[in-house]
């Protein structure tokens, strides 16, 4: 069963164009260090979570009412059962998204016609990804759900996470030239945000650094026709 760590039961903005809930799962093979969702990295819950069922109960009576439902997390990929909850979502006739590391090629390819849209994170240069994830070894594994992503034909969007402490403009530069290399059309780019329990966060002027950079704007809304930053 699931590992189901809460639900959002309505929004506007995790699923483009759609109203939607999400659902959060728990357990990350990830250990990011600007992680805003540390207590869902661990494979069991460290506190009370709603249950699953529960979960499924509550979209049974909304599907009239959303159009979809996302699945994200953690790392929802992480769910051994993750492809029979979209199979039984798509069943409700709800509208089906996943936000994903990409940590789990072989069950991506499995999830992706399932899907109508994916939200895939790319948190780094390849290089440094051992940095940015907290992992050794899953740079292949990432690649790969990739390439699967964006020969599928569904609807998706890569984005990356600026924190200043991480990651440089020169980074970002270099993301964009490994994703124009694999033809990607839609990038975004992401405000990190700051939270009570980081402990040394980076300030505004840092943070700003990224998206006051003409020449780092310039350049991406040359390389990628669907562009964006939040």
């Amino acid at each position: 069963m699931a590992k189901s760590a809460g639900l959002v039961p309505f929004t506007t903005i995790d699923f483009p164009n759609r109203l939607a809930a999400v659902i959060f799962f728990q357990g990350c093979p990830l250990r990011c260090p600007f992680c805003h969702n540390p207590n869902l990295q661990p494979h069991e819950s460290v506190g009370e979570a709603m249950a699953f069922e529960e979960i499924m109960a509550f979209l049974s009576q909304r599907r009239k009412r959303l159009d979809g439902v996302v699945l994200s997390g953690g790392e929802p990929l992480m769910q051994s059962d993750i492809v029979s909850v979209a199979h039984t979502l798509k069943e409700m006739g709800f509208q089906v998204a996943v936000h994903t590391s990409g940590a789990y090629p072989d069950r991506l390819k499995e999830l992706l016609p399932l899907l109508d849209w994916v939200g895939f994170d790319m948190k780094a240069p390849w290089q440094k990804y051992p940095l940015l994830c907290g992992r050794e070894g899953l740079t292949a594994s990432i690649e790969k759900s990739l390439d699967l992503l964006i020969e599928s034909g569904v609807d998706y969007e890569v984005r990356t996470t600026l924190d200043p402490r991480y990651l440089t403009i020169d980074d970002v530069f270099e993301i964009a030239d490994i994703l124009q290399n694999k033809n990607v059309q839609t990038y975004t780019l992401q405000k990190y945000r700051t939270f009570d329990a980081d402990k040394n966060p980076p300030s505004s002027v840092e943070i700003n650094a990224f998206f006051e950079n003409e020449a780092l704007m310039r350049t991406l809304q040359n390389i990628f026709p669907h562009f964006a930053c939040r």
